[in-house]
């Protein structure tokens, strides 16, 4: 009889963890192409002024405990838990391509935040000139800007489609 219980539960449990980890359509999208907003201001002008804002001193205002660097230190885990996340999810015929796609957009962008965008929050937290810090911006922009267009417009076809054959309401923003 304890045999028998046992191997119950055993079975309810394994049903249990199949049921917590099967990927729902909103999920792929989720993971795969909306989390990718976390770094739609890569290569841009938008993320070193942000990255500058944080190097500010106003007169009279209490200084939060925010550095540029941290900022990027932050980004960069969000990332690579944003990049396990999308590996984790199972393949389909489906989702192959767009979950490719995520992949490969993420490991373009996370080897750049970790080198040159914390170089460049370096720059900022140390007080470099605006010129300084202007042209590893545009460096970084030049240098990356292109290819992580090309990636971010594969995925975000690839999201549209997949988006409309599971019904996801989406507001892209167009």
């Amino acid at each position: 009889m304890k045999i028998k219980t046992a191997a119950l539960l055993a079975l309810c449990w394994s049903f249990l963890l199949t049921a917590c980890n099967t990927a729902t359509p909103e999920n792929y999208f989720d993971r795969a192409v909306l989390n990718t907003n976390l770094f739609n201001d890569f290569a841009s002008d938008h993320f070193t002024n942000m990255l500058v804002a944080y190097t500010v001193k106003h007169e009279g205002v209490q200084q939060q405990n925010i550095t540029a660097t941290k900022v990027v230190e932050n980004d960069v885990l969000s990332i690579e838990k944003a990049l396990k996340d999308v590996k984790a999810l199972p393949e389909t015929d489906e989702t192959k391509e767009m979950l490719q796609t995520s992949i490969a957009l993420h490991e373009y962008v996370l080897p750049v935040y970790k080198n040159e965008y914390m170089a460049l929050a370096k720059l900022c937290d140390n007080g470099a000139s605006k010129e300084d810090i202007a042209a590893k911006g545009q460096e970084i922009n030049s240098k990356y800007a292109q290819r992580f267009d090309e990636l971010s417009a594969k995925l975000m076809n690839l999201g549209k489609v997949y988006a409309k054959a599971h019904n996801i309401n989406v507001n892209w923003g167009n």
